[in-house]
């Protein structure tokens, strides 16, 4: 079960907080419907609970708070909003990638498919989805993990009433296996209809705690609904009957050319309409809303001698604008009008502040403290579908290698050009080689492809800044970077081969070192995309970090290196081989020796410098992260 105690949101600027000590349970078993209107601090009071906004109280999840449950998502399924997935990702991909973050088996993706009538568009992309079909998949993805708690945000907006018949359906056969349902609705019809258990708030305050059953007897009452283009004359014929005839009768302008008849009945109305020769469009008989905690005001605002039936003076279709006549008080309630009850058993109004003691006053709830989401379980699995599960990286790759054949062709034609430079397609008007670029790019689309579509924390919109995930993203990086270069290579041989044949594509002598210098550079690019966007959250940002290297680093370091000098670190080689030979008994110093010469050269120097400032830059952002 749910138990939320003192929720209460942070003070705003001359406002009221959103959410003003809120207090109520969802039990195990039943669903739970929050009720209110927009702006009553639904949304808000599962935020505080799911502790994703700053704020005071506390909510037990089967008896712990979420900070203390350590796989949140196998516990409380959430669904807040729309679901921020790639729009170029199937609905399985997107499913199959959360599986590696949430740590359960692949084929768990399947089996929610299969439960929220998914099977047939699990080829479909996210972006092809309708608004019924996205709802479907958040649900299938809050209850990816096999949650025993479900917290939904107005889960059936914008759906058809077949696909709400459905989802509570869904929602009513996972608290019949024992679990919890907590969602949130403005619809009071809805709530009643669906829920076991209504929770109403208004303007922040819980008015109300009721069974579903006391909830329909107490806050929603029968009506007639009338269209008529001559609305206000007939509302005054209809209010001067009923003060003949001494019925009690209430006419609502609901606005334009409705109106909402409480008291009568339809073939009362039209008896009235047809005698006074006024068309009518509509007659229909309908359950009308009598406002956040009607039947439950707490006995001391009470006004005695009320009107009988004012309880019900709060309407969700409008202002009342036509007057209710009501029959001379007597001795009892009219026969056939039933007063609503005040229960007391659901009040959860506390006194007034000034009328408790101060020695009476209780604690305040302990602060509420936004933690940063967590780190996916498998992260190299999640990355990888991640990568895989979208066509840009493939289209990417498939952009660099013609460009980079193209390159080498007009390179070759041109002349002049050394051979390794040919073979990596890198004119030198050019920064960085088109493989470079490319791999920057990919590298970039890492993190930048989280920030814009989060589906790691889409409840929170952000993405965790965790050394685990990074190390995973530098690593599938890495590796596309490799093939990438090899690829290019390749290419470019092959192309020049068929254009010119062998004489453009002998291998040269120095072939090895050339070999890591050009997987040192497309990996350097790659690695820089990734800290630069993951530091500064987006694609763009990634990229012009690549292409500030070359063009001002290596400038820079330049300057710096043709600088006057007193010392300088000749002879650094051989004193490294001296003194790290009994360390590396199998000629390791050899790729340290190589490793050094490349980070030497003003190239490498100013890559290296650039991607240790960016690794600082996000360890620096996860710390303060952290420590917020």
């Amino acid at each position: 079960m749910i138990q939320a105690f003192g929720l209460t949101s942070a003070p705003r600027k001359q406002l009221p907080p959103a959410v003003d000590d809120v207090s109520f349970e969802a039990p195990a078993g039943q669903l739970t419907a929050l009720l209110g209107t927009p702006g009553a601090g639904k949304t808000t009071a599962l935020r505080l609970m799911l502790e994703l906004q700053p704020g005071r109280g506390i909510t037990y999840f089967r008896g712990r708070p979420l900070h203390r449950i350590a796989h949140p998502s196998r516990e409380v399924g959430v669904l807040l909003g729309d679901v921020p997935g790639h729009p170029g990702r199937t609905v399985r991909g997107h499913l199959r990638m959360l599986c590696a973050a949430a740590g359960v088996p692949v084929r768990r993706a399947d089996e929610v498919l299969e439960t929220t009538g998914l099977v047939s568009l699990s080829g479909e992309r996210l972006a092809l989805l309708s608004r019924g079909m996205d709802r479907r998949l958040g649900l299938a993805c809050a209850l990816l993990g096999d949650p025993h708690t479900l917290v939904l945000d107005d889960p059936a907006a914008g759906l058809s009433v077949h696909e709400s018949r459905w989802l509570f359906a869904v929602l009513r056969a996972h608290a019949a296996q024992g679990g919890t349902v907590l969602f949130t609705t403005a619809d009071p019809k809805q709530a009643a209809r669906t829920a076991d258990r209504v929770v109403t708030l208004d303007r922040g305050r819980l008015v109300a705690d009721q069974e579903a059953a006391e909830f329909s007897r107490t806050r929603l009452r029968p009506r007639v609904a009338v269209r008529s283009p001559h609305t206000a004359r007939l509302a005054a014929l209809l209010t001067q009957e009923a003060r003949t005839s001494r019925r009690s009768v209430e006419v609502v302008r609901e606005g334009g050319n409705r109106l909402s008849v409480y008291g009568s009945t339809c073939a009362q109305i039209g008896e009235t309409a047809f005698r006074h020769g006024i068309v009518v469009h509509q007659l229909a008989d309908e359950i009308g809303d009598m406002g956040p905690g009607a039947g439950v005001m707490p006995a001391a605002e009470a006004q005695p001698g009320p009107e009988p039936g004012r309880a019900a003076g709060m309407h969700s279709g409008g202002p009342v604008t036509a007057a209710r006549q009501d029959a001379p008080s007597t001795d009892g309630p009219e026969p056939g009008v039933e007063e609503p009850p005040c229960p007391v058993g659901d009040q959860l109004q506390p006194p007034a502040e000034q009328d408790r003691p101060l020695d009476a006053l209780p604690a305040l709830p302990p602060p509420i403290s936004v933690r940063p989401a967590p780190s996916p379980l498998r992260p190299l699995r999640y990355e990888l579908r991640r990568a895989a599960g979208v066509s840009t990286g493939f289209l990417t790759a498939a952009a660099v290698l013609v460009v980079s054949a193209v390159t080498a062709v007009l390179l070759a034609r041109i002349g002049h050009t050394p051979q390794p430079r040919l073979l990596a397609a890198w004119p030198r008007e050019l920064p960085l080689p088109p493989a470079a670029l490319g791999a920057g790019l990919l590298g970039a689309l890492a993190f930048g492809d989280e920030f814009r579509h989060p589906a790691l924390a889409a409840d929170r919109g952000t993405v965790p800044r965790r050394i685990g995930l990074l190390a995973a993203k530098l690593l599938v990086a890495s590796a596309t970077a490799v093939v990438l270069a090899v690829l290019t290579v390749g290419c470019d041989a092959e192309v020049l081969y068929l254009v010119y044949g062998r004489e453009l594509v002998q291998v040269p002598a120095d072939w090895l070192p050339l070999c890591a210098s050009w997987t040192g550079l497309v990996v350097g690019c790659a690695w820089a995309g990734v800290l630069a966007a993951g530091v500064f959250r987006s694609t763009t940002a990634g990229l012009a970090a690549v292409v500030a290297v070359p063009l001002l680093v290596v400038p820079l370091v330049h300057k710096v290196l043709a600088g006057p000098a007193v010392r300088t670190g000749t002879g650094l080689t051989a004193r490294l081989r001296e003194t790290f030979l009994p360390r590396w008994p199998f000629g390791g110093e050899r790729y340290l020796e190589g490793a050094l010469r490349l980070v030497s050269q003003p190239e490498g120097g100013a890559l290296a410098l650039s991607l240790a400032t960016l690794l600082c830059a996000y360890l620096l952002t996860t710390l303060r992260s952290r420590f917020r």
